[in-house]
């Protein structure tokens, strides 16, 4: 992985790993192995899940094959850009519904919390093995459910995923380089409250 100076500090001792984990989108384009890919999902398998739903959901595909192009051709321009070399493009969807053998679907209010989980555990699994995320909102929401053939009303798609290995920011695209560092974070206090919310 190419060394990025990260300045970030913790106000409050938190472990290392979380300040380590950021979102490059220099990549080097290199072969994900399926046996490395399958380490971050296993990860993810392993996130909190209200009633043990489990409501995460991967689409994935590697780079080099058909699939990588149909899922990168739903990305905004702006990111097919430079997620063109990632090794592995992913989708994480929530299912809505908890769907238990002999009874109806029940909703799961927190399904996309649960999810959210999922994919903060394969991101630390991901920069725990060397390898790098970046997870997008930028991309066609409405042709999505109809590329990944999922039916709205019981699935969200929330994000796509780029996975790979970290490349020398030079090898960017100008508009995209001076992007290329670990951000800044607001402090605890700006978004935790003792007792009541304070808007």
């Amino acid at each position: 992985m190419t060394a990025t100076a990260n300045t970030r500090t913790a106000d409050h001792g938190a472990d290392p790993m979380f300040l380590e984990r950021w979102s490059p989108r220099a990549f080097t384009g290199e072969a994900m192995p399926q046996d490395e890919l399958m380490r971050l999902l296993e990860a993810a398998r392993w996130a909190p899940s209200a009633f043990n739903a489990q409501p995460w959901r991967f689409v994935y595909a590697h780079r080099g094959t058909p699939d990588f192009d149909r899922l990168l051709d739903l990305l905004v321009p702006f990111n097919q850009m430079w997620a063109k070399n990632a090794s592995v493009l992913a989708f994480i969807i929530s299912d809505r519904f908890r769907r238990a053998e002999g009874q109806p679907p029940a909703p799961i209010y927190s399904h996309a919390f649960d999810a959210g989980a999922a994919w903060a555990y394969l991101a630390l699994q991901a920069s725990r093995s060397g390898w790098a995320t970046h997870g997008m909102a930028g991309f066609d929401v409405a042709r999505s459910y109809e590329v990944l053939e999922l039916a709205e009303a019981d699935y969200r798609i929330e994000a796509a995923i780029a996975v790979g290995r970290q490349a020398d920011p030079a090898t960017l695209e100008e508009v995209f380089r001076a992007r290329e560092v670990p951000s800044p974070r607001n402090p605890v206090s700006a978004f935790a409250f003792e007792g009541r919310f304070k808007p």
